[in-house]
């Protein structure tokens, strides 16, 4: 059986991944730092779409993060894809010359540093798949080109520097499948009611690099299943 390990997946875009991807037969770990959340979404995915296990782990704490490492270890012995979906957007965030030392720092722990974090914790249970496939949620807010519109900041430079370590990764990695996705603006707590799209939407691209697209598509930024600019 497949297995996939996906961050912050107790909400929105995440829980949506763990849902297609259970339902698409993989053995799915749902990934949250909030345990009783965590767990409530994982129970439900199992009771009605496949194989769900929660696994606790905050991002920004290297030491829960080996901890979630050799817990999924005594459960399956090797790791087929992870989704870096964990993100935050830190409230304050609405200004580039008024964001604090604090608030950007705290920022790219989560969103840039902790999936760099994850990747190097689960690299050799992802060695141990025959088709290794790691896909980072970023934003076209991290774009170079054209992506800066002076909203949060703080949240698009983390998705810059999280686009840069997808390449990086890609170049260390050469057997493995390395991509960032844009979902686009998403329906969630995080994109707000008025988004236009659907977390069904916004899951797609995420699900097809995970079990769908070639193994040799990697280093890539894409959006709707195509790549766009960095």
């Amino acid at each position: 059986m497949k297995t996939a390990l996906i961050t912050g997946a107790n909400k929105g875009i995440g829980r949506e991944v763990a849902r297609q991807l259970a339902a698409k037969g993989f053995h799915v770990f749902v990934g949250a730092r909030n345990a009783k959340a965590g767990r409530k979404a994982a129970d439900e995915i199992a009771k009605t779409w496949g194989k769900s296990t929660f696994l606790e782990i905050d991002v920004a704490d290297s030491g829960s993060v080996a901890k979630a490492a050799h817990e999924f270890s005594n459960i399956e012995d090797h790791l087929d894809v992870l989704v870096n979906n964990a993100g935050v957007v830190v409230d304050g965030d609405t200004a580039i010359l008024e964001i604090s030392d604090d608030l950007f720092r705290n920022t790219l722990e989560t969103n840039t540093l902790g999936a760099l974090r994850v990747t190097r914790a689960f690299v050799q249970l992802l060695r141990r798949s025959k088709a290794p496939r790691v896909i980072n949620v970023s934003s076209g807010g991290g774009q170079l080109t054209g992506g800066a519109d002076g909203w949060s900041p703080a949240y698009c430079i983390s998705k810059t520097a999280l686009n840069g370590v997808t390449v990086q990764l890609a170049a260390a990695l050469p057997k493995f499948a390395v991509n960032s996705v844009c979902p686009g603006w998403v329906r969630t707590e995080m994109g707000g009611e008025n988004a236009s799209r659907s977390v069904e939407e916004g899951a797609d691209t995420i699900v097809w690099l995970a079990s769908e697209s070639a193994q040799d598509l990697t280093g890539k930024f894409l959006r709707d299943r195509k790549e766009i600019p960095w």
